[in-house]
């Protein structure tokens, strides 16, 4: 990974920091530095790929690094465990992805205060300042990058009729951007952008949960189908929701009259676009935000420096690629054999 590249990440480092960061130098505070990884499971390929970059960095940087996870997602008391154990622990930073982006912040505020920097990986706080940085995936634009693309896919919208299955109905905040993202790109007024479920447009079946899992995907479709079976867009928090809404039409006979994108950008999921099931996703990078975040707490601990956003964002963009193979003028896309030689999982 070439920080070098990043510009924004740390504002105000010398070329000899960057160099230092690139991996290049040798390790600094090797033997005091600890770095926290919370994530919200330990068996989401997601995650799972998080860790791994976590690791192979912090052995890279001669950091010792510490991982948790949730037993589930939504799994807040491991979370607050987890951020109290490394306070106590002494560690330097804490890179976590919030089960609970509102019901963290006192205890986030509390290992601020303890002199330690907190970076949200994938999902931001609430509210994001909650934290020192965030690392994230654009997913507002992951959303619209697959709305737009929908739209162009289908030519005349006016007869879409539009299922969203989100991740829960409790407006977490990265479903709430890959939504809103992707009513917007397709052409909805949206009302709140930063509230799911708001929307008055007659195309709009309706949205359902399915927490993230290939089954609450089919639940999730099936339920929605009852409603109105003419369907014909599908936006999923994730592929594996894809997945399961995908299985869910099959069984109704419906397969062939849907378009279903998703975000993500796993093994799976880019095989799927291959495969015709997911008409196009957009991937995200979690190695490269946990690794980032590896990098910037051994920084912190050498000079104090903070990272700093992306130029005209509320974060730090760890990038995202719309992958299909049906391209459409105007919407800058991979293909899925691309995304193959990249994906995650």
């Amino acid at each position: 990974m070439k920080i070098a590249k990043k510009a924004g990440l740390f504002g105000t480092l010398t070329a000899a920091g960057l160099l230092a960061m690139s991996g290049f130098a040798t390790p600094v505070l090797a033997e005091d530095v600890i770095v926290g990884l919370i994530t919200k499971t330990n068996t989401n390929p997601f995650f799972v790929k998080m860790r791994q970059g976590a690791e192979a960095k912090a052995k890279e940087m001669g950091v010792e690094l510490r991982t948790f996870a949730g037993k589930y997602d939504g799994d807040n008391e491991a979370q607050i465990e987890a951020i109290e154990s490394l306070v106590a622990a002494g560690a330097k930073g804490i890179l976590i992805t919030p089960s609970d982006p509102a019901g963290l912040a006192d205890t986030v505020k509390r290992a601020r205060e303890a002199g330690l920097l907190v970076i949200a990986l994938d999902t931001p706080f609430d509210p994001a300042d909650s934290a020192d940085a965030t690392f994230a995936t654009d997913n507002f634009r992951a959303g619209e990058l697959i709305g737009q693309w929908a739209a162009a896919k289908m030519g005349d919208t006016t007869k879409a009729k539009i299922a969203t299955l989100d991740l829960s109905e409790a407006q977490i905040t990265v479903d709430v951007l890959r939504n809103q993202g992707f009513l917007k790109g397709f052409g909805v007024d949206v009302k709140n952008i930063d509230r799911m479920y708001d929307e008055d447009d007659p195309r709009i079946v309706g949205g359902d949960s399915t927490l993230g899992s290939e089954e609450g995907g089919r639940t999730a479709i099936e339920n929605l189908l009852q409603k109105d079976p003419g369907i014909n867009v599908i936006h999923t928090i994730n592929e594996p929701a894809a997945a399961g809404a995908y299985e869910g039409l099959k069984s109704f006979g419906l397969a062939d009259q849907v378009l279903i994108v998703s975000v993500d950008g796993g093994c799976p999921g880019v095989q799927n676009v291959k495969d015709g099931v997911i008409g196009a996703t957009s991937m995200q990078f979690p190695l490269l935000m946990a690794s980032l975040g590896v990098e910037a707490v051994a920084e912190y601990a050498k000079t104090g420096v903070k990272p700093a956003n992306s130029e005209g964002l509320s974060f730090y963009n760890t990038g995202v690629e719309l992958v299909t193979d049906e391209p459409v003028d105007g919407i800058p896309s991979i293909t899925s054999e691309e995304a193959l030689k990249k994906c995650w999982g």
